[in-house]
This record gives C-alpha cells, structure tokens and sequence, in this order.
C-alpha cells in the first residue's frame, strides 16, 4: 500500500486525536474538529467497536503517527517480540529509534513527514556518515547532524527555533548553533506519550 498523501486532519479526526502530523506547535483540536467523525456527524459513533476494532485503531494510531507502512510496522512488531523485555515498549523503542524520528525529536523538523523528507533528499549525516533512510536506526551515542547546505534551509531553522521554545527531550542533546544532537539514549516509556495503549496493538498481533 502506498503513503498517505490526503489530508492530514481527516487522519487524526478518524483516530480521535493528535497525531502530530501537521506543523506548528497549536493543537489541531479546534482546527481539525477532533470530536467529530470522519463522516461529518456530530457526536458518537452509531456502533460500539469490537475488541478487536479498538485493537485495530490502536495499531492504526500508532502506525500513522509514525508515518510508517503495514509491512514495515509488523516488521517492527516481529523485531520487538524477539527482544527480551515488554514487547510493547520494545516497539515504542524501535519506532523512536528511526532516524526520521530522532530528527523530529531534535526539532530540526516541525513533523516527521518533513523530517523523512530531510533525510531523502540527504541532508542528514550520522555519525560523520551520510545517511539518506529514513528508517535507519539509531542507537545511544550517535551523532546526528543537518549537513551545512540544508542548514540555510528556513523550515528547518524554523522548526529548531520553535522547538527550543517548547523543549527538547531528555533523552536528546541538542546544540542548536552547530544543528547537531546527540542521542543520549532511547526513551524510557515514561518519556512517550501516555496516551497510546501498546498493549493493545500487542493483543492484535497475538492473536
């Protein structure tokens, strides 16, 4: 199945919240009327969703967010369930272990679709290295960088500048003058957001 490449309200609206994928740093909920279904009608849904539907729109939730495709997100889950631990932490892990996602954690893009961007059109070393996949993981210690051309770039400046108003993670250093950070390590789940139900999207893939 191809990208998405629709509009991104209708996406959030169908998940029921934020999904991050526009940028700037106001809520969408106003703008993209969170509360109202994908059909238009106010209020609830004529039916209650299965277990298996709430299970379904957690993975899908979760798959949007990060930008990434079914094949690519089972992937993720068969890589997660073979690591010892949670295996839904172990999956919120690889997932923020993208390089797309580091560069958007870093603020050096305002989403991640733009930070996926960057990194195709190679504006993004790792290491000292060039590295132009987005999905290229990340481990603790690794230098990312914006290389000198797109760094004249003003969405990317844009985004650092909004970025280092708002906050960087714990889990990332930034030097903001140089457009280098550092990945200290993965995030802990204390550090994602609280509202996404991995165990959910685990339940779906057990069964």
């Amino acid at each position: 199945m191809a990208r998405y490449l629709g509009p991104k309200c209708k996406l959030s609206r169908r998940e029921g919240t934020d999904l991050f994928l526009k940028s700037g740093v106001r809520s969408l909920d106003a703008k993209c009327k969170l509360e109202v279904p994908p059909g238009g009608v106010k209020g609830e849904r004529k039916s209650r969703l299965s277990d298996y539907g709430v299970q379904l729109r957690e993975k899908q939730k979760l798959r949007r967010m990060y930008g990434v495709l079914e094949r690519q997100f089972r992937g993720y889950y068969q890589r997660a369930s073979g690591r010892p631990g949670a295996t839904g932490e172990n999956l919120l892990k690889l997932l923020e272990g993208r390089l797309d996602n580091v560069i958007y954690r870093m603020g050096f893009a305002s989403t991640r679709s733009e930070a996926r961007q960057l990194v195709s059109h190679k504006g993004v070393s790792v290491n000292g290295e060039l590295v132009n996949i987005a999905s290229y993981q990340c481990k603790a210690g690794d230098v990312v960088a914006i290389r000198e051309a797109a760094q004249k770039q003003l969405r990317i400046q844009g985004a650092l500048q909004i970025k280092s108003q708002v906050g960087f993670p714990e889990w990332v250093e930034v030097d903001e003058k140089k457009f280098t950070g550092v990945l200290k390590q993965l995030p802990d789940r204390g550090d994602i957001l609280p509202d996404i139900n991995e165990n959910l999207v685990v339940e779906l893939y057990s069964k």
